[in-house]
């Protein structure tokens, strides 16, 4: 039996009838698949079973790597990377028109998303990410619970809630609940952001402090001329009373410099 390492954050999605949910969000038949993380391989064979035009596993444990290596090896449609999903140059080894399915380790998940959308060519290869999450993550993507994580992913991509999944179904048992995300990318027309790591620089120093008023930060960073096309900012408002167009118009004002 496999057994699934805490360092790595590994938990082993067991239970048939949620990867059966998960399989069937979208159509696999003559797609191009890539699976983040595939651990055991259980989501990897209902994958397999649809009959996808290619799937590409990126495993980074190498005593996984080489169980999925060993298990698929007669599978020629399949190539496999034993590589750190964050260090990995996903956005060269992907195809065209690809769905990528992701059971995340909770620690690094946020990082994941953010590689994903910071592709440097937008439109993507990707046309679909359905991604498990913890589910308070999950919350901030989606933009229930408002901060830097749904600023960011909103600017381009369009999210979808789908179920939560119980820790029971998982082996080991985490403490968390997750939730699956159906994320699909849009073009922001309104707010042309050249460098999302501007958009990911400003959310990261007003959300610093998400209690304290915006009008120092401001200040700090914009002269005169530039806040004056903030029309009708109130300075005293917080940093989560400020919708994501706020950040989106931020970023490009803070560009134009």
């Amino acid at each position: 039996m496999l057994k699934p390492k805490k360092s790595l954050g590994q938990n082993f999605l067991t239970d048939q009838n949620v990867i059966k949910k998960i399989i069937n969000l979208k159509n696999i038949k003559d797609r191009n698949i890539v699976e983040i993380g595939p651990g055991n391989g259980a989501l990897t064979d209902k994958i397999i079973n649809e009959r996808p035009s290619s799937l590409i596993l990126i495993e980074k444990d190498k005593f996984l790597f080489n169980h999925l290596k060993n298990k698929y090896k007669n599978d020629k449609k399949i190539k496999f990377y034993n590589d750190d999903i964050l260090k990995i140059n996903l956005e060269k080894i992907i195809k065209n028109n690809s769905i990528i399915f992701g059971n995340l380790p909770y620690n690094i998940s946020s990082q994941i998303l953010v590689k994903l959308i910071k592709f440097k060519k937008w439109p993507p290869k990707f046309n679909d990410l359905i991604l498990m999450f913890q589910k308070e993550v999950a919350e901030k993507i989606s933009g229930k619970s408002y901060g830097r994580l749904s600023i960011i992913s909103n600017y381009r991509l369009k999210t979808e809630r789908k179920f939560n999944i119980s820790a029971n179904c998982f082996f080991p048992k985490p403490k968390v609940i997750s939730s699956v995300l159906h994320l699909s990318p849009t073009i922001n027309v309104d707010f042309n952001i050249e460098n999302l790591n501007n958009l990911e620089y400003l959310t990261n120093l007003f959300f610093s402090n998400r209690r304290k008023i915006i009008k120092k930060k401001i200040q700090k960073i914009f002269n005169s001329d530039q806040i004056k096309q903030f029309k009708n900012l109130n300075l005293n408002y917080r940093p989560s009373e400020l919708n994501k167009e706020f950040y989106y118009k931020a970023t490009v004002i803070f560009e134009r410099g």
